[in-house]
């Protein structure tokens, strides 16, 4: 698919990190684009920075997504490109004890569905309107509609302690991309993911800096982490390619962590 100013966007979790720097690439392109967020304040300068759209959205409510998709398409009429990057993550141990009380204690499952329902019922929650959205569209070359996104995560096949949730969430999004490409080839809609190592976005912040330095020494190369710019030039690509379908795809500088 060529990238102009015809094309309009969704970009979910685009008022910072990957999301951000995808929003960024495709407006840079000419792209329309549409920024999905919870974050009002940062939304709206990454709207206001881009000539886009910012649209306050959590995806675990149909309510604000079926608005979000309202407000967007009266904007920039119907996206044929859907990119989800909204997530989150948190860690919990299946069960441990405390150490200082010796109390046995498991994942709370309030936290645990919280995760599901925000990375993986959330993404499909926008991948459904946006694909019954695209529908409309006259096909371009080759029969094409549209093109989505999905973020998932080496977390998805390489978990770590602590991760059970995110991983889950992560590996649903990697086990779903095959048969929802299959359930749109029909319709020319290609389904797509992209599995991200360790990269500099906000949820890395609230790690302890010598821990960040051990997260960058353990990539083998280059060591460091990746930039937000990494994944949306790959995005991009598999926008333009339009052989790129049903494909997952790792973009983490050939990682794999022993368990810590």
């Amino acid at each position: 698919m060529e990238l102009n100013s015809s094309v309009s966007a969704v970009v979910t979790g685009a008022a910072s990190g990957l999301g951000a720097a995808t929003a960024r690439a495709l407006a840079a392109q000419g792209v329309k684009v549409a920024v999905f967020d919870l974050n009002e304040q940062a939304g709206e300068t990454v709207a206001k920075e881009i000539g886009g759209v910012f649209c306050k959205v959590n995806v675990t409510s149909e309510e604000e997504v079926d608005a979000g998709f309202e407000k967007a398409r009266a904007a920039h009429g119907q996206e044929r490109l859907l990119i989800n990057c909204a997530g989150v993550a948190n860690g919990f141990r299946t069960a441990w004890r405390d150490r200082t009380t010796g109390e046995a204690k498991h994942f709370p499952l309030e936290a645990f569905d919280f995760i599901i329902q925000i990375n993986l019922v959330g993404a499909m929650r926008c991948i459904a309107k946006s694909a019954r959205g695209m529908l409309a569209l006259e096909p371009l070359e080759d029969g094409e509609r549209g093109v989505i996104i999905n973020t998932a995560s080496v977390a998805a096949e390489d978990g770590q302690i602590g991760q059970a949730a995110y991983s889950a969430s992560k590996g649903g999004i990697v086990a779903m991309t095959l048969p929802i490409a299959r359930d749109l080839m029909g319709e020319g809609i290609r389904v797509n993911a992209i599995l991200p190592g360790i990269f500099q976005t906000p949820l890395m912040m609230a790690v302890k800096e010598d821990m960040k330095q051990a997260l960058a020494a353990s990539v083998p190369f280059p060591k460091r982490f990746g930039r937000p710019e990494e994944y949306a030039s790959l995005a991009l690509e598999m926008i333009r390619n339009g052989y790129f379908n049903g494909e997952v795809v790792r973009l983490d500088g050939a990682i794999r962590m022993a368990p810590r």
